[in-house]
């Protein structure tokens, strides 16, 4: 079907997989980022709990290092609050994603529809046996 579509509207089209392929993308970061940041958020409310002088650890790649309590909620308070951050870029990006895949979405509706005008060539000239069609 694509072989028979303007070639505007075939850029368009791949435009909009790149854009959904993007959305996927960021969607997917997001997930992790609100993931990583529902632990430390929980971490850091188990904290409360904790008696100031207990042994604690903390995970450095394959080994747990022993930490005092002030390090370890200054390093979660830290966490969380890069973490915070980054999942409110990662929605901004996703929102812009999305307004642009509506936008390019609307333009391809347009343009298929004949609608949109705007390209070379007479207005209506893409319909079936162009101008001078018809009987």
């Amino acid at each position: 079907m694509q072989g028979n579509l303007p070639p505007e509207a075939q850029e368009k089209i791949e435009e909009l997989q790149d854009l959904q392929e993007s959305a996927q993308q960021v969607a997917a970061q997001k997930q992790q980022a609100e993931t990583q940041l529902t632990e430390s958020q929980t971490a850091l409310d188990e904290l409360d709990d904790i008696d100031g002088d207990t042994t604690m650890y903390r995970e450095v790649g394959e080994l747990l290092i022993e930490t005092d309590y002030d390090e370890a909620e200054e390093d979660l308070d830290d966490k969380v609050s890069s973490l915070e951050v980054r999942v409110e870029t990662l929605e901004k990006q996703e929102e812009r994603v999305q307004e642009e895949f509506e936008s390019l979405q609307s333009e391809l509706q347009q343009m298929l529809s004949g609608g949109g005008g705007g390209g070379p060539g007479p207005a209506g000239g893409m319909g079936p046996g162009g101008p001078g069609a018809g009987g």
